[in-house]
């Protein structure tokens, strides 16, 4: 029982099939704006009920890892992120296809999301135990500081000033805000719409904030409308892309390690891991300014850090059986039923064998994934070079079924509408839109765990402070916000240190 036994299960004819169509499955789901890789994982649960245990987790896993990178195919080609871990892509991915680069924005892309899987699900395999007990060390204050990091992130890596930035994210904190109150039952905000009442979901806002004004921008130049929708100058071969990420190789390594890292504490997942690996990679470099204009950099790190993160959300599920993100919160729960039992004897038994054969799908995934994402980026980038007098009504297409299909409601095709008028004016006035999506995503687990921790403390927020993990935090949080300014005054101290001494 254990490895061998793992092995033999995942060769199994049924398991390799299902597994590759899952894959195929995923690369459609990620690709497709609007259709998540967590909604991808809600068709597939019910249907793995009528297969073997690891046949039908080979399927989850594999579509999942393959909507990951997927997502970053929309968001280079047209700046419209698949899914909400492809967010930071489009700093970087949508500015080298202005370039005419896309072909090397996805291409590193696909390689970082493989290896830096690679990275995450060994880390997962070895010090899942070790990483497990860490993580119950993170309390209330300490997740709510965290997600404060992720916020604190957008602000500082979108372009614009931070004030601007600041706004954008107030924004999004502001719709979150929409719904019932999670304390209290009360309905907030609502004008008494029964439809506000579950909040205003961020797939709609997301699609609508960076799809309509792409629609718009384009039907605003009639003189390049039968204009190919992507140009593409130079082409690059998977060789030319390993190329450039060995000449990043650390970054590479350090972005996949904190990915990795931010999954494995509960609620955090691959959104946060890439917006937090973007943001040290950033603050780290000696060349910041270059992130955002298309740089090789802004493209590694956190496509590096999203599949990374997804072996991170595993080890609080098998060690403790608390998932790190609602995907993995799904396939849990099949596994569960299964017969996998999380906790510390997990290894033992039926369920040692069921997670061996998981480890060993998620490892083959990651190597699987370079062929066959290589399939979807040749495949849509046939689609995205039509002419924009085609393309554009596909893509206002896909906005339109993938904010529907998410409720079935044209309310929520509303509100895709609605945020994407919104999104045009904060263009206009050139006010970053990533920290509004930011917002409304992580605006609920931050209020959740704000007013969670004041009703533990009875309403005092000292321990916020004074607790050693939430205290790290917090000064890490500041020394990233204001390094810039820290730095510069380091740097006039010690000149006129120089002064004095000569």
């Amino acid at each position: 029982m254990g490895l061998a036994e793992g092995l033999a299960l995942v060769l199994q004819p049924e398991v390799l099939t299902l597994w590759i169509v899952g894959m195929l499955f995923g690369i459609f789901i990620g690709s497709m704006p609007g259709l998540t890789a967590t909604m991808a994982a809600a068709i597939l649960v019910p249907l793995t009920y009528y297969m073997s245990p690891l046949a039908g987790l080979a399927v989850i896993i594999g579509c999942v890892d393959t909507a990951i990178f997927a997502g970053d195919i929309p968001a280079t080609y047209m700046r419209i992120p698949g899914t909400p871990a492809s967010g930071a892509a489009i700093l970087d991915g949508y500015e080298m296809t202005k370039k005419g680069k896309p072909s090397l924005a996805l291409k590193l892309d696909l390689l970082c999301s493989a290896l830096g899987g690679v990275v995450g699900f060994t880390i997962l395999i070895f010090g899942a135990t070790a990483l497990a007990a860490i993580a119950l060390h993170f309390h209330w204050m300490e997740i709510f500081w965290l997600i404060f990091f992720g916020l604190a992130t957008s602000i500082v890596v979108s372009r614009g000033t931070l004030a601007k930035g600041a706004i954008a994210l107030a924004v999004g904190l502001l719709v979150s805000t929409i719904g019932i109150d999670i304390v209290s039952g009360y309905a907030r905000f609502t004008f008494g719409s029964t439809e506000l009442l579950a909040g205003v979901s961020f797939i709609p806002a997301m699609i609508g904030l960076f799809g309509i004004p792409v629609i718009l921008r384009t039907l605003s130049k009639p003189e390049e409308i039968r204009m190919p929708s992507v140009m593409e100058r130079e082409k690059y071969s998977l060789a030319s892309a390993g190329s450039e990420l060995k000449k990043h190789k650390s970054l590479f390594f350090r972005s996949s390690l904190t990915g990795t890292l931010i999954g494995f504490l509960p609620g955090a997942g691959a959104d946060m891991g890439a917006w937090v690996s973007y943001g040290v990679a950033k603050r780290s470099s000696k060349h910041p300014e270059k992130y955002g204009t298309g740089c090789v950099e802004g493209v590694i790190a956190p496509t590096s850090a999203n599949n990374a993160a997804l072996g991170g959300t595993w080890i609080p599920a098998l060690a403790l059986g608390i998932p790190g993100d609602s995907i993995t919160a799904l396939v849990l729960g099949a596994a569960m039923i299964y017969g996998l039992r999380p906790g510390p004897m997990v290894f033992d038994g039926f369920s040692g064998s069921l997670v061996y054969g998981m480890f060993i799908l998620a490892l083959l995934t990651q190597v699987l994934e370079i062929p066959i994402g290589y399939l979807g980026i040749i495949s849509f980038a046939k689609i995205y070079k039509l002419p924009r007098n085609i393309i554009m009504p596909i893509i206002l297409l896909f906005c339109i079924v993938g904010s529907y299909a998410l409720r079935f409601s044209m309310f929520d095709v509303g509100i895709m509408l609605s945020f994407g008028l919104m999104g045009c004016l904060m263009e206009m006035n050139k006010i970053p839109l990533v920290p509004v999506v930011l917002g409304i995503i992580l605006g609920p687990m931050l209020e959740r765990h704000l007013r969670t921790g004041l009703m533990k403390t009875g309403g005092s927020i000292v321990p916020f402070f004074t607790r050693p993990i939430a205290f790290i935090i917090f000064t890490v949080i500041l020394l990233f916000v204001f390094w810039p300014k820290i730095s510069a005054l380091i740097s006039r101290v010690r000149e006129r240190r120089r002064i004095v001494k000569r």
